[in-house]
């Protein structure tokens, strides 16, 4: 590997990110309207903002500078390089500001304290960036606005991805952008638009924009404030799930604002390259695209399950949900309350419907918004949400998971091998609409599905160590590697992740990083042989 060459266009990233951080910088005017300028810049988060953009100005301009050079010597592994140290690098960067935020409220600051302190920050923005929207945050609506809105914008440069970005405008720079492609955007495949990336990029993130610009309209226009209403579009369209509000969306209690994020929901787990067909006229698409196909029928199923379900079983009686765990002691009567406040939520056929297709819409596509409080719903309905996270949403989407096609694919092997037991001489493709899968590739899907779930198990095991119960421990790297956010028990939707220990932070933290990444990325780069030359 030439570590200059990635050297050269980490350093880039930093510079990119840098301009970036103006924009939650300027956010930070709206808290102090007051104060001057010179008291504005005296605040924590604005001296984290301030820290931020100097040391990723300073150090991508020397990285820069000192290998200029390298700058088009890429290959593969520069690419794999480039996306998995640059994640790295940026959030280390992007999370000052929390963490001066942070540091800020103790009185006795220590090794320990920072330390803790960067853990937190570390793990907030790095569950930004990968559009987890898992949070430590305890009150999320305490935050200064220049923190909402980083926190939020990091999902949408996340979404679509920041290198993505980056490769509009690093041609210009010498630097070669396939193979950072290649590791950056989700899912199997990584088909072009046009002859050069570049132009792919910009047609991705102009649809991005888009939608983008679509939804905040049409939430500001049912009653969120704008401020709320970019911030949750961000967090929508990237499949993030992060809320400016403790409440998620419940918030609301708005029906238009459910079903317009539903919507949008929905086609963020959509192939971006589909909705380019069909802005261009080009609706045959949607009737050719069989993982569409399978992505609708999955969702349309779930939903009749769990709203039937709902309706005939109700919640969860107070006995079996006091056996739920809590990191904190709650007592009887408040779970009672509680239970008693959810149960009105599900009075008739049309709520429950309501409720399904928001969470299962908002599970499915990994972007985890709540309105309920799923973790009381009946077994099978949690089992179905737990599944389903797996699943995840379009390849070429901004969602997480093993993604439709994948499991498409393992499907059809497995009904294809099936058959070969009864019929040995049997010779059949693995189709996916009107393509043949190769063999390369279906080796390479059952590859992928099979480090997937041992790297789940293992992640499981470790963090069975820091946290005591069970089903917290599975659901909690179930939401972090498939970038869900919230997920059962003691990480449900109305927990956060602000008890668990650090140890397990980090292992969440590093779940994040290699489901965003899907895997193969980041463990290419920790085999030893590809830093060599």
């Amino acid at each position: 590997m030439n570590k200059r060459a990635v050297a050269y266009a980490v350093g880039k990233l930093m510079q990119i990110l840098a301009l970036v951080l103006f924009v939650p910088l300027f956010c930070s005017l709206l808290d102090y309207p007051d104060l001057s300028i010179a008291q504005i810049a005296c605040q924590p988060e604005v001296i984290g903002f301030i820290f931020s953009i100097v040391l990723s100005a300073a150090i991508g301009f020397l990285l820069s500078f000192l290998t200029k050079s390298e700058r088009s010597n890429q290959g593969v592994r520069e690419g794999f390089g480039i996306v998995s140290l640059g994640w790295v690098c940026l959030t280390f960067l992007g999370s000052f500001p929390f963490l001066f935020y942070f540091a800020h409220s103790y009185t006795d600051v220590n090794f320990s304290i920072i330390f803790k302190c960067f853990t937190d920050s570390y793990f907030e923005i790095m569950s930004g960036f990968t559009t987890t929207g898992a949070t430590i945050l305890t009150d999320v609506e305490a935050l200064p606005h220049s923190l909402l809105f980083w926190r939020s914008f990091t999902h949408w440069l996340g979404g679509m991805g920041i290198i993505t970005l980056a490769i509009v405008v690093f041609p210009a720079m010498g630097i070669s952008g396939y193979q950072m492609f290649k590791g950056e955007v989700p899912g199997p495949t990584t088909d072009r638009l046009l002859p050069k990336l570049a132009g792919t990029a910009k047609i991705l993130w102009g649809v991005y924009l888009l939608m983008t610009v679509a939804e905040t309209v049409l939430l500001w226009v049912g009653g969120m404030n704008l401020f709320d209403s970019l911030c949750h579009t961000f967090g929508t369209l990237a499949t993030g799930g992060f809320s400016t509000k403790n409440a998620s969306i419940g918030y609301y209690q708005s029906e238009y604002i459910e079903w317009v994020i539903t919507v949008f929901m929905f086609l963020a787990g959509v192939n971006f390259l589909v909705h380019y067909n069909v802005l261009c006229g080009n609706f045959k698409t949607l009737k050719q695209n069989s993982e569409l196909h399978f992505y609708s029928g999955t969702l349309l199923v779930a939903i009749v399950l769990v709203a039937m379900s709902l309706f005939h079983t109700g919640l969860q009686d107070t006995e079996r949900v006091s056996t739920h765990y809590h990191p904190t002691q709650v007592s009887q009567l408040d779970i009672e309350e509680h239970r008693q406040e959810e149960s009105a939520r599900y009075e008739n056929v049309y709520q429950c419907i309501r409720s399904a297709v928001f969470q299962v819409v908002a599970i499915t596509t990994t972007t985890g918004y709540t309105t309920a409080d799923y973790d009381l719903w009946p077994n099978m309905c949690r089992y179905m949400l737990l599944i389903l996270m797996f699943w995840g949403a379009c390849a070429g989407s901004t969602g997480g998971g093993m993604k439709m096609v994948r499991i498409m694919v393992a499907f059809k092997t497995a009904w294809r091998e099936i058959k070969k037991v009864a019929k040995p001489r049997l010779i059949e493709s693995i189709r996916v609409g009107d393509s043949i899968v190769s063999g390369s590739k279906v080796i390479n899907i059952m590859a992928f599905i099979c480090l997937y779930l041992i790297i789940f198990t293992g992640m499981t095991f470790f963090m069975s160590f820091f946290i005591p119960d069970l089903m917290t421990a599975i659901a909690s790297v179930a939401a972090t590697i498939n970038n869900i956010g919230p997920g059962l028990s003691g990480v449900g939707p109305v927990e956060n992740y602000s008890w668990i220990p650090l140890g397990g932070k980090w292992i969440l933290i590093a779940c994040m990083l290699l489901g965003r990444l899907e895997i193969f990325t980041v463990l290419v780069i920790l085999r030893p042989s590809t830093w060599k030359k």
